[in-house]
């Protein structure tokens, strides 16, 4: 086939997320990769999920995506992380064997009648006649919408020692053969870096000296569709293990050799994801730094020491790699590196991540400016819903930031040109007691069913929110008093005839057990992913309560409409802010207050429009 309703140029998480969802919409979609690169490889941290990461897969799940599908069928870890803290900040990860990861993609893509996998180097790009002509070395292929996940190969380079080759990742090549494409699209002043540890071989290593890590049985997998906590693949675990006072300081005298520190590199580098040489150089007191040993896959030989990132000569990273407990005798299976490469100036881009300048072209992934797996997938869903409504002339689709981590992420991109690679974590959601994992069905499922498709997920969600919605109106008005049997038998205390409801928010009950327990009594069968939910949602509904009287003040001016075009022509704004509001022609309010270096004072002639 060589014309496409959609053709995404890209075959990481970005890009067989958008190309999944297009599908769904009954269109000829293809996926352009370089030949002998997997679709959905991992070359970095072989895990999916984590802080803000699994919520974001939560909301892929829901909508329909395929990263959480496929993070249970690669799982061979399951953890949640900050399960001391508040249910609004747990989060799911899942250790993937990275292998069978992009082997499942193969598979699931491969088996889409509507997909094309075409697996060929990109040469060119041409826009003529309201259509895109892709040429590969080999083949042309048309389409009306392109959706460019290009990754880190943009003029990529890999970094190890003084030793540079061209590259998005190692033994790849990177796309410097679209630079004439991109010389119309402006890309962020500054190269952006990221970087990856040595593996190592698993038999080299002293695991018995280690924290061993186990996988949570408990955990409740990704896919909505699967079993709550059934597993595909055999569980094993990760080790935990700490740098020292000899690994940094071997790390501190060979500064003169890191290419982050001697010039070489350029680009910036991600600030909550740093290499070990920055936390030697940005922390000179702190020498003991968490190392998580990771396996790779499970008929791998590698393993990945998380925390441990560097782009120092080889013989440097033996040196220190030995000096950590558990290491002293570790082989190299490969060495580290760092990848620098170009971005995007993603203002150019609105809500549905197309580029204003040119309609039809979207961009996702790593490309915008955003580090990890799930940050790419989430942006490839955006880009892949909103092409194919294009074709289709339907509303675009846009995730709200008060309802989703997908939604903050879009907003935060397109309202600030990035200096540094952007990492979504729970503290940038103003609105996290309501946008939990628990919730992502709900939260998503009014965006779902807007775009009127009928698939299991579809079903699911519908059940999800019918029970939901019926039971949590019968605990609040089923009471329970002094004396019933079911607070004798669990012993639980209460003073007085109380709804269902109140007893789950009392501070002594754990309100998931208290519910799974009451529902037992009465003999009622719940999914435990909605008593969960339900019991979650109700523990937290005076805090919500409260924070939503407060947010919805500040809603109701974030949703008022702005003409950026009159506030430039305004006498009463500053002509800096007015540059500022020229490059990033807000929307909204809400948009508008996202901008860097605004001042209060703009804010407040705007608020008083």
């Amino acid at each position: 086939m060589s014309n496409f309703d959609i053709l995404v140029v890209g075959g990481g998480h970005a890009g067989i997320e958008a190309a999944y969802l297009a599908s769904q919409f009954d269109l000829n979609v293809g996926i352009i990769t370089l030949p002998g690169v997997g679709l959905a490889s991992a070359p970095c941290n072989p895990s999916i999920g984590g802080v803000g990461k699994g919520q974001v897969v939560r909301e892929i799940d829901a909508l329909g995506g395929i990263t959480g599908k496929l993070a249970d069928m690669a799982g061979i870890q399951f953890r949640v992380l900050n399960e001391s803290k508040g249910y609004a900040v747990q989060s799911t990860r899942v250790q993937i064997d990275k292998e069978k990861y992009s082997e499942f993609a193969e598979e699931l893509i491969s088996e889409i009648n509507n997909i094309t996998i075409i697996r060929e180097k990109v040469i060119a790009i041409e826009f003529e006649d309201n259509q895109y002509s892709v040429r590969g070395e080999c083949s042309t292929w048309n389409s009306k919408k392109i959706i460019m996940t290009v990754g880190t190969f943009l003029n990529g380079k890999l970094h190890t020692g003084s030793t540079t080759t061209e590259g998005g990742r190692s033994d790849t090549e990177s796309s410097n053969s679209l630079a004439s494409f991109f010389s119309s699209i402006k890309t962020v002043s500054a190269r952006f870096k990221t970087g990856t540890p040595a593996r190592l071989n698993k038999d080299s290593i002293d695991y018995a000296v280690m924290t061993e890590q186990p996988s949570d049985s408990t955990v409740r997998n990704f896919h909505c569709l699967n079993t709550y906590n059934t597993r595909n693949l055999k569980q094993i675990s990760c080790y935990l293990t700490r740098t020292n006072e000899t690994t940094m300081e071997i790390i501190r005298e060979n500064k003169e050799k890191s290419p982050m520190f001697n010039g070489q590199i350029k680009g910036v580098g991600a600030r909550y994801c740093p290499s070990i040489e920055d936390k030697a150089y940005r922390y000179p007191d702190k020498n003991i730094h968490h190392v998580f040993v990771e396996p790779e896959g499970l008929d791998l030989n590698t393993v990945y020491p998380s925390g441990i990132s560097s782009s120092l000569p080889e013989e440097v990273q033996v040196d220190f790699l030995r000096s950590i407990t558990g290491l002293e005798k570790c082989h190299v299976e490969q060495y580290g590196y760092a990848v620098e490469y170009d971005v995007i100036d993603t203002t150019q881009l609105n809500y549905k991540l197309e580029l204003e300048s040119m309609p039809g072209l979207f961009f996702a992934g790593q490309v915008n400016g955003t580090s990890g797996y799930e940050e790419a997938a989430g942006q490839g869903l955006i880009a892949g819903i909103n092409a194919s409504l294009d074709i289709l002339e339907r509303d675009s689709f846009i995730l709200n930031r008060n309802s989703s981590y997908i939604g903050v992420m879009i907003e935060d991109l397109i309202s600030n040109t990035r200096d540094e690679p952007y990492r979504l974590f729970t503290a940038r959601n103003e609105n996290r007691l309501s946008v939990r994992e628990d919730n992502a069905v709900l939260r998503m499922y009014p965006y779902r069913t807007s775009l009127y498709l009928n698939d299991a997920i579809d079903h699911y969600n519908d059940v999800f929110v019918n029970v939901f919605e019926a039971l949590i109106e019968s605990i609040e008005k089923n009471v329970v008093k002094p004396g019933d049997r079911f607070l004798v038998d669990n012993k639980i205390k209460i003073a007085k005839r109380s709804t269902v409801s109140e007893l789950l928010k009392m501070s002594s009950l754990d309100p998931i057990k208290t519910l799974e327990d009451y529902l037992v009594f009465i003999g009622l069968d719940v999914p435990r992913e909605i008593s969960r939910c339900i019991a979650i949602t109700t523990k937290y509904s005076g805090y919500i309560e409260k924070a939503s009287q407060h947010y919805e003040k500040i809603r109701s001016l974030d949703k008022k409409k702005v003409d950026w075009s009159r506030l430039v022509s305004s006498e009463n704004i500053s002509f800096e802010c007015k540059q500022r509001i020229e490059k990033i022609k807000p929307e909204t309010f809400g948009q508008l207050k996202l901008i860097d270096g605004l001042r209060p004072a703009t804010l407040a002639v705007v608020a008083g429009m």
